[in-house]
């Protein structure tokens, strides 16, 4: 149960950060209603709102790992900076298990209610969905839901350490190099060439089969823009030998709550 556990918890940064994240960018169907169907599958299979997710990734791309401004704020709500000290990249620790908590649905859905109330309202309807889908089997069987828990957390985190080294050591502030990007074969076969980050900020709506033709295209650009490559998948970015070394988590930190 344990491996299966962990298993799931896998499954669900693959999914997010794979047929999730392209479905946003390429929706699969042509009919409005099989689109809707499989938001709503999705949302209850991972367990968050496809389209909350939406709306928070459409604000990573307007931001792209921006660093702060003078008030501390970012564009981009998941920014690795947003977190950090002088300007600098929150520690990976840090970013990888208090970013789950940092999720505020309440701001997402007054974005999604200024751009689109109707989006809004099956945004709500997917988290309930899901919700609902948790509390059934919390009441069929409590143990399997305390057992499944940890692993859906897990999962989340998982996808923020993934999405941590997609942009730490990047340039935010040159846009052919907003992205880290990895050439793992084995990586890119199974995550939907997810390693060609920085090919992604750069042109987010290129499909992900044609992601590789866009990087032969712009190579000599992102070398001349010293555009970073790591080795190991993102998720396993920690392990590059040419990392640059992250901050130091304060102490503060393990002591202090979560943001709300």
């Amino acid at each position: 149960m344990f491996i299966l556990g962990l298993i799931y918890s896998v499954s669900i940064s693959w999914n997010i950060n794979g047929i999730s994240h392209n479905f946003i960018h390429n929706p699969y169907f042509r009919s409005p209603l099989f689109n809707r169907l499989f938001s709503i599958l999705e949302s209850i299979t991972v367990g968050f709102s496809q389209i909350f997710y939406e709306c928070i990734h459409m604000q990573h791309h307007k931001g792209n790992a921006d660093r702060p401004d003078d008030h501390g704020e970012t564009i981009d709500w998941i920014s690795i900076y947003k977190h950090g000290d002088e300007g600098k990249a929150e520690h990976p620790l840090k970013y990888t298990f208090l970013s789950f908590f940092r999720e505020d649905p309440k701001t997402v859905f007054k974005e999604l209610k200024r751009k689109n109330p109707r989006e809004a309202f099956w945004g709500t309807f997917e988290l309930a969905s899901f919700v609902t889908t948790f509390v059934i089997l919390g009441i069929v069987n409590w143990r399997y839901i305390c057992f499944l828990l940890p692993f859906y957390y897990f999962g989340h985190c998982l996808s923020y350490l993934n999405g941590y080294y997609r942009h730490y050591a990047g340039n935010p502030d040159e846009p052919i190099a907003w992205g880290v990007s990895t050439y793992s074969k084995l990586y890119n076969w199974t995550w939907f060439f997810n390693g060609h980050h920085a090919e992604h900020h750069f042109r987010p709506k290129v499909h992900w089969t044609r992601i590789q033709t866009l990087r032969d295209q712009i190579l000599e650009q992102q070398r001349a823009a010293g555009v970073r490559v790591i080795k190991p998948p993102h998720a396993l970015g920690f392990l590059d030998p040419d990392l640059p070394p992250a901050k130091r988590p304060r102490r503060e930190w393990l002591e202090s709550e979560p943001a709300s």
